[in-house]
């Protein structure tokens, strides 16, 4: 399969996508019985929010790291999604310019590193992480959230099963490409729609 380098992959339907965090369980657990982030989760701080399944398990270790034992689906809306990228800075120099202007002024950092198979090797392409702060955390908060869902349990399976070297089809979640206008592809680094 010829994948595009830099190409946005989720779990997606017609209104939202699904993204990923991994918490400790004080800030997972009340977010999963509020539908909403609420405290101890600080708005204050960036946080990240990953399409890639794989790329989470690779970052959480499967729910092992510390601070990281709860792995959280959130499904957000498609429009607040896109109003992030299109409100995005990349977090490296990108030799455009007024990098570094729109770096201060953004409130949305993208980041593109390799993807990962099952068993954390990295593969030739990349994988978007989208970092929001100030009021892309509002919004993303108050507005974009669909639902929040402990997804732990599926993780632990997961693992097992690739431990064993067991066949994973059925257990991972399906992502297929995310549509994205050519104008914000721009923006975020994208490879270019064939």
């Amino acid at each position: 399969m010829d994948v595009p380098y830099r190409q946005i992959r989720a779990h997606h339907t017609d209104t939202s996508i699904t993204v990923y965090q991994a918490y400790d369980p004080a800030i997972a657990a009340p977010a999963v019985a509020a539908q909403r982030f609420t405290g101890p989760f600080k708005r204050e701080r960036m946080t990240w929010i990953k399409p890639s399944f794989l790329w989470m398990m690779y970052r959480c270790g499967y729910a092992t790291k510390p601070g990281q034992a709860r792995v959280l689906a959130i499904e957000i809306t498609r429009e607040g999604f896109e109003w992030a990228l299109r409100h995005a800075c990349l977090s490296h120099d990108d030799r455009s310019p007024g990098w570094a202007e729109r770096l201060k002024s953004s409130p949305v950092r993208i980041q593109w590193d390799p993807e990962r198979d099952p068993h954390h090797n990295a593969l030739p392409y990349r994988s978007i992480q989208v970092g929001l702060s100030g009021p892309a955390v509002a919004h993303y908060v108050d507005d974009w959230t669909v639902s929040i869902t402990d997804i732990t349990d599926r993780v632990r399976e997961v693992h097992a099963a690739v431990r064993g070297r067991a066949d994973l089809t059925g257990l991972l979640p399906v992502e297929r490409p995310y549509p994205i206008p050519a104008d914000v592809a721009t923006v975020i680094g994208a490879s270019p729609a064939d």
